[in-house]
């Protein structure tokens, strides 16, 4: 594995430099092992060749049919496979999703009316999204993009606790349907809610110890475990960042990995996790959480953890602010940077 991962750098070292020049871009491969990947240039790009997102500080996700969904200054573009805009939802309501998931689950509508004869009917997809600046959780309607659901903060009443600021930074949906949102921004808290918005409880505390949380900024439901936990992303953790696992009712397991840089969100699919990493790169992990990949590193210090590099900038290969990733049913990966241009990436898995 040693020597397949010195051979992907050597290629990335090799294919980046016309990026420089006016050649055209070729794919550069990346990881190593299993996890083996080749870059597509160009792809979710307009007809002219620029981003069609705006600033991107959010996530990405993918349904069943494999389209592509991902979050952005401007609201949620979804993409098919093949890069092109199928449809978005644009504007104030759907502007600055940090942390977006997707759940299939029975249709509300079907479920209120009444049904004379018994037909099979299919689970919509909704997505469920942290919106850190607008202080709120959302859960959306996949395909008309109507809004079904709002957590605002909440009461004092409701958790004891009085907040002068709410900002959510991740969001996942235990099996039950009960919604989780983590106060990254601010508080540090982790608030638990039913299905229906209500308030259950909160745990973690804002801190640099075992059990606390200095940015709680990304989380997801890790189903390679029985029961399921949830897999949550200490991006400041002193000295390094870190994951955590906690039961869903809120109580401490364990350290999963320590000595990352500043992990933003984690993405699971099988017995593998994606973790990007604001310093500019992915790691994946293995069902023993072990690193067994390291994707796009970014070995300058100019650019990585840099949101101000814009498109003509960009080098195929190089990351410069992961924040959001995920797969699809083919083990490809989708890579959201942070990035003023709005930068979103496919990654096609090598056999």
């Amino acid at each position: 594995m040693i020597k397949s991962c010195l051979l992907s750098l050597a290629v990335v070292l090799g294919l980046v430099l016309p990026g420089f020049s006016a050649d055209p871009v070729t794919p550069v491969r990346m990881g190593c092992g299993i996890m083996t990947f080749d870059t597509v240039p160009g792809w979710g790009l307009g007809e002219d060749g620029k981003s069609v997102l705006g600033s991107t500080h959010g996530g990405v996700v993918v349904d069943k049919a494999g389209n592509i969904y991902t979050t952005s200054s401007l609201g949620i573009f979804v993409f098919s496979p093949d890069g092109k805009v199928i449809r978005k939802f644009l504007g104030d309501a759907y502007s600055n999703i940090h942390d977006i998931e997707i759940r299939a689950e029975e249709d509300q509508e079907a479920e209120e009316e009444e049904v004379e004869e018994e037909v099979e009917e299919e689970d919509v997809e909704y997505l469920y999204g942290a919106r850190n600046a607008a202080g709120e959780g959302v859960k959306i309607h996949s395909e008309t993009g109507d809004i079904v659901l709002k957590i605002g903060i909440p009461t004092e009443a409701e958790c004891g606790l009085k907040f002068s600021k709410w900002s959510p930074t991740a969001i996942t949906v235990a099996p039950n349907g009960d919604i989780i949102l983590a106060d990254g921004y601010a508080s540090n808290h982790i608030f638990k809610f039913d299905k229906t918005g209500k308030y259950l409880k909160h745990f973690g505390v804002k801190g640099n110890g075992l059990r606390e949380f200095n940015t709680a900024h990304g989380m997801t439901l890790d189903t390679r475990y029985d029961p399921p936990r949830l897999l949550i992303c200490d991006r400041n953790h002193t000295p390094k960042g870190r994951l955590l696992h906690y039961d869903l009712d809120g109580n401490y397991l364990d350290e999963v990995v320590t000595g990352l840089g500043m992990p933003t969100s984690a993405a699971v699919q099988g017995d593998y996790v994606s973790v990007p990493d604001l310093h500019g790169r992915v790691v994946i992990l293995d069902k023993s959480n072990t690193i067994i990949a390291v994707l796009g590193h970014n070995a300058d210090p100019t650019t990585r953890m840099n949101h101000r590099v814009t498109q003509d900038k960009w080098i195929e290969g190089i990351f410069n602010g992961t924040h959001g990733s995920n797969w699809d049913k083919d083990g490809n990966l989708y890579v959201q940077d942070w990035n003023v241009s709005g930068r979103l990436m496919k990654l096609v898995r090598v056999d």
